[in-house]
């Protein structure tokens, strides 16, 4: 750790709870904006590169860059503009009200965050406060300055800023230790804008945007956008505002989809339970082209597609539960020691290890996505029919194995129900869709071993004592992820054993009316300290109470889920009912997935693969 750091003040910025972030993106990366009007968090140029910006998980030292008023501020409102991810945020102060305009443009060469500050009424004196530390918040950049644009340099990466103000002179820029700040005064309908962009350090420094053209272009990005969606249920905003943030969480280039814009935002206060979440889990592919395409969205969904066609490709033994946005392998999990953490929890992970892990049920996922997917033609590189056949024949030899499961566990493999099913999913889809393979496979043992694999887990997963499905083989622990067995057509919705775990998971994992994915004192995962309900887990609920004809239960559970969403419609991954405060990284990709599958099957727009039984 270098001398300057451990000699500045190693204190928080402020104290910011997860749910008090908002998120702009430009599809190929991301920014946390606070309600203090701080970006507190922003990998640059794309998702998976090194943060700039980095006091979510450490300090002001980290980097972050701030416009608020300088005086105390009696009131803030935000709100995304209609079926945009523009953000604005309203500042009231005893002096006047001001609105801070932020948003990320569609891409073009280069990648901009625009910061629009608007003077609504009085005159209110503003601050901003510039702290760029590349490399997660370690290595200060070199800065110059000239005619009020400023650039910082280190290694690969170059950011310039600029000020501008159409009206009046603009706000002055000045260096004051190894921080950028300025001070200007907003009257009524005075506009003042700050422009970053990011470039390469070895070609030419980004040109300066047109301010008015990039709002535009923006607004008309997303308005258009969100015109395709063709959810018509009671729950519209919800899961417009779902549908837009995976849409921000897409990597443009490749079609990949993040789980989550940030890593290591903990799953409990203090504890160990932090991951890096900037990456591409198979497991979510199916929920994410189901919801893409009851919604419309054809494109994104053969993108996605093709990303996972390219991403998979290769032999079958090597097929992994998690990639990077490009499809990589290898994502090394290593901890970024010189930052403290969100509230000290640490460590702070870079990569993710469970790139390494066997998990049997990405099989089951891969098979229903590609099933689900329409007609289109296939990426010449990879030839979907061959890579789903060979896929299936090579699950027929290691069904049988245990795996670390969907949960990722980090202690022993278990033969994990959920697991087995998501087996048998993929058994299950391949015979019914066999003609998509012209031939190849062997059909008669796909058949044989979707059969053996559903009567194993009848037997072997079922407690009786319990009267419900069980996290793995012998357990008496309750999983959550056994509501999604009614989900994927595993038994019929009216089977006593479906019933029985859905009431079995209500008595033994809810806490305060939300679901928890299992029990941690129960479940050997190989991790310190608790974590919160899982959202997911809950909207997982919902369905399977639908499914069974507890409708009216299923739409007061969702409404109440739909409560936990910030002030802006955004969910992190888990919630602590006790501290009511949203924990885990944000926004979280499968929450919104989830959420916005569940109000698909509450308006009736959706319903699950009949059951067919052991044998077709």
């Amino acid at each position: 750790m270098p001398e300057w750091f451990k000699k500045k003040d190693t204190t928080p910025l402020h104290a910011v709870r997860i749910e008090d972030y908002a998120v702009i993106g430009d599809c190929e990366t991301a920014a946390l904006v606070s309600r203090e009007g701080s970006i507190d968090w922003l990998c640059w140029p794309s998702f998976a590169s090194s943060a700039c910006f980095a006091a979510l998980l450490g300090t002001a030292n980290n980097g972050f860059w701030r416009i608020r008023p300088k005086g105390k501020i009696l009131e803030t409102r935000r709100r995304y503009r209609p079926q945009t991810m523009i953000l604005e945020t309203t500042f009231f102060t005893e002096e006047g009200e001001v609105c801070l305009v932020d948003f990320m443009p569609p891409r073009g060469k280069f990648s901009d965050v625009v910061r629009m500050v608007q003077g609504v009424r009085g005159k209110v004196e503003m601050h901003m406060d510039l702290v760029l530390r590349f490399d997660y918040g370690l290595t200060i950049p070199w800065v110059t300055m000239r005619d009020q644009e400023l650039v910082a340099v280190a290694g690969p990466n170059l950011v310039v800023l600029r000020s501008s103000c159409a009206d009046g002179p603009v706000a002055e820029l000045r260096g004051e230790a190894m921080t950028t700040v300025s001070d200007f005064t907003l009257s009524k309908e005075r506009q003042v804008c700050f422009t970053m962009s990011y470039g390469s350090s070895v070609e030419e420094v980004p040109r300066a945007i047109h301010l008015d053209h990039a709002l535009r272009d923006t607004e008309s990005f997303w308005t258009q956008w969100a015109a395709v969606n063709q959810y018509n249920g009671p729950y519209k905003d919800a899961v417009e505002r779902s549908l837009m943030l995976l849409k921000t969480l897409t990597y443009k280039p490749t079609g990949g989809i993040v789980a989550a814009v940030t890593t290591s935002l903990p799953e409990g206060i203090g504890g160990e339970r932090n991951w890096d979440y900037r990456y591409c889990w198979l497991r979510d592919t199916a929920f994410t082209l189901l919801v893409l395409l009851r919604a419309g969205y054809v494109e994104e969904a053969v993108g996605w597609r093709l990303w996972l066609l390219r991403a998979i490709a290769g032999s079958p033994d090597q097929l992994q539960t998690v990639y990077g946005i490009c499809g990589e392998r290898k994502l090394v999990e290593w901890d970024a020691a010189w930052l403290r953490g969100y509230e000290d929890s640490r460590p702070v992970r870079i990569g993710n290890a469970a790139s390494e892990q066997f998990q049997l049920d990405v099989f089951g996922e891969v098979a229903v996505a590609l099933s689900r997917m329409p007609e289109a033609e296939d990426d010449l590189r990879t030839s979907s029919v061959a890579l789903q056949a060979s896929l299936v024949d090579h699950l027929c030899h290691i069904w049988t194995e245990p795996d670390e499961g969907i949960w990722e566990v980090r202690g022993k493999r278990q033969h994990f129900v959920y697991s087995k099913v998501m087996a048998w999913v993929a058994l299950d889809r391949a015979i019914k869709h066999y003609k998509k393979y012209d031939g190849s496979g062997d059909v008669k043992r796909w058949r044989k071993n979707r059969d053996m694999l559903h009567k194993e887990i009848c037997r072997k997963g079922f407690s009786r004592k319990l009267n419900s499905f069980t996290q793995a083989y012998g357990s008496d622990a309750l999983d959550a992820s056994c509501l999604r067995l009614v989900i994927v057509g595993f038994l019929p919705p009216d089977d006593p054993r479906i019933i029985g775990t859905v009431d079995a998971i209500q008595k033994g994992l809810m806490r305060d009316g939300l679901v928890q994915r299992y029990d941690t004192s129960k479940t050997k995962d190989g991790l310190r300290g608790s974590e919160g309900t899982f959202l997911a887990c809950s909207f997982w609920l919902v369905v399977a109470l639908h499914l069974i004809g507890r409708q009216e239960e299923a739409r007061v559970l969702f409404e109440k889920l739909l409560l936990l969403s910030n002030d802006v419609g955004l969910l992190s991954e888990e919630y602590d009912p006790v501290e009511r405060r949203m924990l885990g990284n944000f926004p979280q990709a499968l929450s919104h997935i989830a959420l916005a599958h569940a109000a698909f099957a509450l308006s009736g727009q959706w319903t699950p693969e009949p059951y067919t039984g052991s044998t077709t």
